[in-house]
């Protein structure tokens, strides 16, 4: 199967949602993360959403891509799709009672080895337009090769290299329960069959199911946040990292933070979680946090 870059440039239709309690709280409860910020509604402010939520905002629309955008390409063509990257940079947090008005296009086609990167950018904003948060979103189209040598609309960010440390700063071991991708898809509603059907994992030549890679990235924050943020979500500015591993149930997870880089008022964050493979889940994972 083929692609090219014709398709770059392409704005998504809009998508609009809302946000209730129930939608934070059951996010941030996925993935054990009790920061009272999530839970505590007689907190000063009321409760925010946790900094990873904002993947559970774009997900519709790219489980029903296209509904949202016209492609010369039959479906077919994506069903080898698999998430890559993830890169979000916010502005100010999601509260309850919020109104979300998700306005996306295709940033980049790019090729690969594996086969082609196709990249989305979601940009985030109130009904009057003022922001949240942007995201852009990698997925690979495996075995997809792209015929014109690919092109991007968009610079697509990306951040900076990840050290090479000897010893980390700090490590944290975190179990995955066998419940964990079904509590996952339940409370987000990041609904795809390889983290919840064993019959179609092994179909697709996996060894069963596997956690969501979203996931992962959100027990990294958690620590992160609750480690470096003094619990505060709303320090967290930016949050990447490439999916390169798989995590399975009933396991452990090791997140792992290489080196803290303090500069111009920002914390920078270099981690990476490991499976218990001791192979890396997440590969290139970088944090800033404002100071």
């Amino acid at each position: 199967m083929r692609i090219n870059s014709d398709i770059v440039g392409a704005r998504l239709k809009e998508y609009t949602t809302g946000v209730t309690w129930r939608q934070t709280t059951n996010y941030a409860a996925s993935v054990g993360d009790i920061n009272p910020c999530y839970f505590d509604d007689l907190r000063e402010g009321g409760i925010i959403a946790p900094p990873m939520f904002a993947v559970a905002v774009s997900w519709p629309i790219q489980q029903n891509l296209f509904e949202y955008v016209e492609m010369p390409y039959p479906p077919d063509l994506f069903l080898t799709m698999v998430h890559y990257t993830e890169y979000i940079k916010f502005t100010r947090p999601i509260r309850p009672g919020d109104r979300l008005c998700v306005r996306g296009e295709v940033a980049a086609i790019i090729p690969h080895r594996a086969g082609s990167r196709i990249v989305f950018k979601f940009s985030v904003t109130d009904p009057e337009g003022r922001p949240f948060y942007t995201e852009f979103v990698s997925a690979m189209l495996r075995g997809v090769i792209c015929d014109d040598g690919g092109r991007e609309a968009i610079n697509v960010p990306a951040p900076p290299k990840s050290p090479t440390v000897a010893a980390p700063v700090w490590e944290d071991d975190i179990y995955i329960g066998k419940e964990a991708p079904y509590l996952y898809d339940g409370c987000t509603n990041i609904v795809f069959a390889i983290h919840t059907s064993p019959a179609f994992a092994r179909s697709v030549g996996l060894p069963g199911i596997i956690l969501q890679g979203t996931a992962t990235m959100a027990y990294a924050v958690r620590q992160l946040v609750n480690r470096e943020a003094g619990e505060d979500p709303t320090k967290l500015e930016i949050i990447s990292g490439r999916f390169t591993g798989m995590v399975l149930p009933d396991s452990w997870i090791k997140v792992r933070l290489l080196e803290r880089e303090i500069k111009d008022s920002k914390a920078h964050l270099f981690f990476e979680v490991l499976n218990s493979q001791q192979q890396r889940a997440i590969s290139e994972g970088y944090a800033r946090l404002s100071i």
